[in-house]
């Protein structure tokens, strides 16, 4: 599989994401509705106001079609942080090395624009994820029962200083 990773936005990517994200952890988690209408929410939001030299959106794509993504909310970067989110592979594309490739491209990016720190939420049980963050230089940092996705989880904050 020839994939190659495509800077900004790209038609149809708003749907093509959350649906990654809701088939992905409707099998893994239990997630529903509630997960998925706030992942394409979120991400429509964030792309409406984003801002190139702070915000990015990464794509991984074959021909016309995105197997994976990942994105850099920059906005609040001084007072929190840079917010790494949406990070996703398709099942195809997952353990190719896609991921550490979209994850590279986004630490890149925190880099060059000078943020200070990168922070994420996730949830405990994802281990191959936790295992990328972690080579990235990411560090857990707090965790509490949540329920941010429709479901309780082990909710897992990671930071990683720049």
């Amino acid at each position: 599989m020839n994939l190659v990773i495509k800077e900004g936005y790209s038609a149809g990517c708003i749907g093509r994401i959350a649906e990654l994200h809701a088939r992905f952890y409707s099998r893994l988690a239990g997630f529903g509705l509630p997960f998925e209408a706030k992942v394409a929410r979120g991400m429509a939001e964030f792309l409406e106001q984003f801002q190139q030299g702070r915000d990015g959106i990464w794509l991984a794509v074959q021909g016309d079609e995105i197997h994976g993504a990942i994105a850099i909310d920059g906005s609040h970067a001084t007072e929190k942080g840079a917010h790494l989110r949406w990070f996703i592979t398709s099942d195809e594309t997952r353990g190719t090395g896609i991921g550490n490739r979209l994850l590279a491209s986004a630490m890149a990016h925190c880099a060059t624009c000078g943020f200070q720190s990168v922070y994420l939420w996730t949830f405990e049980g994802l281990e191959a994820a936790r295992h990328l963050y972690e080579k990235h230089g990411f560090r857990l940092v707090h965790q509490q029962p949540g329920n941010q996705w429709g479901k309780v989880v082990n909710e897992q904050r990671f930071e990683r200083k720049l």
